[in-house]
Formats: C-alpha cells, structure tokens, sequence
C-alpha cells in the first residue's frame, strides 16, 4: 500500500484511539452510557475498517470476501441500532424491542443467505445490504431532523461521511493495495470525520443526562445554574464550618466572600438568559481555582462564599483571594439568547466587576456577623486595584491586599 495511503489511514485510526481513550475516561467518571456508545462506535467501525484493508488476517481470497460481507452486515446492524438509540427511536420499550428484533433477524437472515453464495456474490450482497441501511439511517436522522430534533442533523452528517467511507471500502476490498491514493484518502478522511462527529452528536445527546444525575442526587441542595451548593445548602456548610468541630478546637475560620458588581446593569442590557450565562462562567471558573479542601457556595444573587478551615495563616487566605478575584475578573462573551441553538453564539463581551473581602473568623465569632462584614467588604474592595480587601490586624480596619498576583 501507498506511503500516503498508509499516512490517511494512520490518521483515520488515530481519531478513533482519542475517541476510545475519551470512552475510558467517560466510563470511569461513571458514564457508562456515554462511554459505551462511544466504543461501539469507534471499534465497530475500526474492526469494519480494518478488516477491508486486509489488516486483519481472515484466510485466502475466497474466505476473507465471505468473511468481509459478514462482517460489513454485522456491523451495519450494530452501528444501525445505536444511531436509533441516540435518536431517540428506541425510548419506548415495546417499540425498541420490536426494532431491535428486526434488525437482528434481518442480519442473521443475510449472514444466512450469504453462505449460499460464491464469495464474490457474498460480498456484493453485504456491501448493498450495508449501503441500503446506511441510506435507511439517513432517512430516519433526516426525518428527525424535520421535526424538531436539531441534534439530527448531527447525525445526518456522521452518516452521510460514513456512506462516502463504505463506498470507497466496497472498492478497496479486493486488492487495497492497488486501490487509488485518492480513494483511500477519500474514505479515510470520511472515517475520520464520521468518527469524530458521531462521538460529538453522542456527547450533546447525553450530557444533560450528567446534568440530571446531579440534580436529582443532589436535590435542593444543588444549584444548577452555577453547579455549587444552593443558598439553602450554604447555610448547613457554614454551621459545620462554625458549629461542626471537635470540642475544645480553637481554630479560626477563614471567610471569603465574592460579590460581583455588574449584574443588574447585564440584566438591563442583555436580559436574565446572559446573568445566567455568566453565573455559570463564575461557578465554573471558582470550581477550577480553588482548593479541594475549600468548600464553595452560592451567597446571595451576586456572590459566592468560600470556607477555608485548617489554615496555616491568614497570607494563606489573602493569596486564595487574589487568585479568586484574578480568574473571576477575565473577560468573557455571553450568550444573550435561551435558545439552544444560539447558546454558542455570543454577543455580549462582559468583564465581572469582582470584589472579594477576606476574613479570619476567630473562636466564638457569630458566623452571620463573619460573613456579613466579609461581604460587605468585598463590595468596599470593587474600589480597589486589586479588588481584594481585608481587616487589619489589631485595628480592624479595612485595608486593600497588596502584594499577590495570581499564579
């Protein structure tokens, strides 16, 4: 085979091993219905594949082209079934059950037929089945896509890439060695982007899966705009923070509080669809740069709280805060629309006007009394250049924290 032929396929198996690694990733994370589709994908069509290329061994001539339409129907039927899947067309039980039946007896009854036939005719059968249900799928993805599915045309893209892929497969078969560049650089590239755009067609179908489980895990207490605690959630984590320790425990609790200026006037401006757009960025960005061990919350409409218990000293919680009000403090575009299908699609550039105000909550200190002053400090600091303040020690006075930059 070609160099540059050996190059496009190389590549071709290459997006389907990310795509796997991704699927192992997914699985361990708990995932398993995202992961499993995404490695029937990916190894389905990478067997299918490899098999056409004479890079899986499968006998002389004769056994492997009765091999090759056996395989090409077989894994027709699998690809077939999980397309209906991502769909939604197999949700009802009954229905999904009865397809599912088809399709395997359909499969079986081909397989059957086709070891009535030379190896030649076998493999013209297979490569028509395979073709006619490709075209099946597309008519199905196409019909979903009329009524309202938008994800769909996700689908009807994979599918048409991967009918071009069986297409220039059903030449290459015989001899792929003497097929031309071009066809293997066709078809691989089709490969490529089938694979790629089916695992993003599957990752959008089923991530508001991963939405709900936290939801309905977490209940009340989860906030699904920003993914943290609720207000109500925050209250029980600052009575553990206060209340929660070990008798005789004389440690200080280290309060920061975030309040971000800006969101009124954004809600004037763009509507309630870019605030919450720019919560989420928020809560996502706190996530990424805080602390395992520092527990976060929603403090009101425009702020979050952060408790930091076991600190060394109170630098410890001065140089959290200006990396907080750093990352918090980057510039963004947000989505002005509810629309699925402009939430990618932003219009509006918006900088958080971020304040953050530190405090170390000594023993006996009411924690309504500690976190009240911390929040009315971070206000004060969106005066200030660093928008970080603290109380001064000895005076209580507060004062602008200098000297830290964010890693």
């Amino acid at each position: 085979m070609d160099a540059m032929a050996v190059g496009f396929w190389g590549a071709y198996f290459g997006t389907v091993g990310l795509l796997l690694a991704g699927s192992i990733a997914a699985f361990a994370r708990s995932l398993q219905r995202v992961a499993v589709s995404a490695a029937l994908f990916a190894l389905i069509s990478a067997i299918y594949f490899a098999a056409y290329l004479d890079w899986i061994a499968l006998g002389e001539q004769p056994t492997r082209l009765r091999w090759l339409s056996q395989i090409s129907v077989a894994s027709a039927a699998v690809l077939a079934s999980t397309v209906l899947a991502m769909l939604g067309v197999l949700r009802n039980p009954r229905r999904g059950r009865l397809v599912r039946i088809s399709i395997g007896a359909a499969t079986l009854t081909v397989i059957g037929i086709e070891w009535l036939l030379t190896p030649d005719q076998a493999l013209a059968l297979g490569s028509a089945i395979t073709i006619s249900m490709a075209f099946a799928m597309l008519y199905v993805c196409i019909r979903s896509a009329e009524r309202g599915d938008r994800l769909a045309w996700w689908a009807v893209t994979g599918v048409s890439f991967m009918i071009l892929a069986i297409a220039g497969l059903s030449v290459i078969a015989r001899n792929p060695p003497a097929a031309p560049l071009w066809v293997h650089a066709v078809s691989a590239v089709s490969g490529m982007f089938y694979v790629s755009v089916m695992a993003t067609a599957l990752w959008i179908r089923y991530s508001y899966l991963i939405e709900l489980r936290q939801v309905v895990t977490h209940g009340p207490s989860y906030d699904p705009i920003t993914r943290m605690r609720s207000h109500s959630e925050t209250g029980q984590m600052v009575g553990l923070a206060f209340f929660g320790h070990a008798k005789g425990d004389t440690r200080p609790v280290g309060v920061i509080a975030v309040a971000i200026g800006n969101f009124y006037m954004l809600e004037q401006l763009h509507g309630r669809a870019a605030v919450n757009h720019a919560l989420f960025v928020c809560g996502n960005r706190l996530r990424r740069c805080v602390p395992g061990q520092v527990e976060t919350g929603r403090l009101g409409d425009d702020g979050f709280l952060l408790l930091v218990r076991g600190f060394r000293n109170e630098d410890v919680l001065a140089e959290l805060a200006a990396t907080v009000a750093e990352r918090l403090a980057r510039p963004v575009t947000l989505s002005t629309s509810a629309a699925p299908a402009d939430l990618e699609a932003g219009r509006a550039y918006w900088e958080a006007q971020v304040g953050v105000g530190v405090v170390a909550a000594q023993p006996g200190q009411r924690p309504s009394q500690a976190i009240t002053t911390a929040r009315d400090m971070a206000r004060t600091a969106w005066t200030y250049p660093s928008r970080v303040a603290k109380q001064e020690p000895g005076t209580g006075a507060v004062v602008e924290v200098l000297g830290f930059t964010a890693p």
